[in-house]
């Protein structure tokens, strides 16, 4: 592998972020590798939303370096972070109501037109895409909205997908689609970061984990340790040990 593929995707060095009077991002150091999926975990509060807000350029670091793909984006408008090949999907999935679902993505293409043989794949996970085609995006459900903006995200190939919170809204189902979706995305060299409180379905899907706290990262590592250790969950993200058999 060149070494250029070797380093990581995204790199975080000492970011600060103050929105107005409050200083939420107080030194974030972490990487991405390339490929793979990295979960943003941790309590609510804790800066991972503005941590992704930051990395888009919706907020610029006050402080810091935002690296992608090998090239500073600290202070870079969003639109040109966009062009480089980063995706967004927020937690409030920021769909166009006015628009129907068939507008909502076709905004997100290049040339305003569909690769087809990728719609058809995005439609295999989720179905109801389909049967919504033409329908305003703002008679959806929350379920069907997330579906729309994550679809939205992914209708071009993208380096780099920023996902908050995938999972929120989407019967059991719809979830599980999500997941083989990511699966799949990883195949095609993909790099996802998602902040999520789904513990289950990060397991099942993340290689990398970073877990903030107050503003700071306060552990990162390989996914599979912290599914491994129990006590660490508990400390870190205040969850409960399984109940011995």
């Amino acid at each position: 592998m060149p070494e250029h593929n070797k380093a990581p995707l995204l790199r975080l060095a000492g970011v600060h972020t103050h929105i107005g009077e409050y200083h939420i991002l107080q030194g974030v150091n972490f990487e991405v590798p390339r490929t793979g999926v990295t979960a943003l975990l941790g309590r609510n509060g804790a800066g991972k939303t503005t941590t992704l807000r930051t990395i888009m350029g919706l907020w610029h670091a006050s402080k810091g370096t935002v690296s992608f793909d090998a090239a500073d984006i600290t202070q870079t408008k969003t639109p040109d972070i966009a062009r480089s090949g980063i995706a967004y999907v927020p937690e409030d999935m920021g769909i166009f109501g006015g628009l129907t679902v068939q507008e909502n993505l076709r905004l997100a293409t290049r040339d305003g037109k569909f690769d087809e043989l990728r719609l058809e794949w995005i439609f295999g996970f989720f179905p109801a895409l389909k049967r919504f085609w033409l329908r305003p995006g703002g008679t959806l459900s929350g379920g069907q909205k997330q579906m729309v903006a994550i679809a939205r995200a992914i209708i071009e190939p993208r380096k780099l997908l920023l996902i908050d919170e995938p999972t929120k809204g989407l019967a059991p189902a719809i979830v599980q689609n999500l997941a083989d979706a990511f699966a799949e995305l990883k195949a095609k060299a993909t790099t996802i970061l998602l902040v999520e409180q789904n513990f289950n379905f990060v397991r099942s899907i993340a290689d990398h984990v970073v877990v903030m706290d107050d503003g700071r990262v306060v552990h990162h590592g390989a996914m599979a340790a912290l599914i491994e250790d129990e006590d660490l969950q508990a400390r870190l993200l205040g969850l409960q040990p399984a109940a011995s058999a």
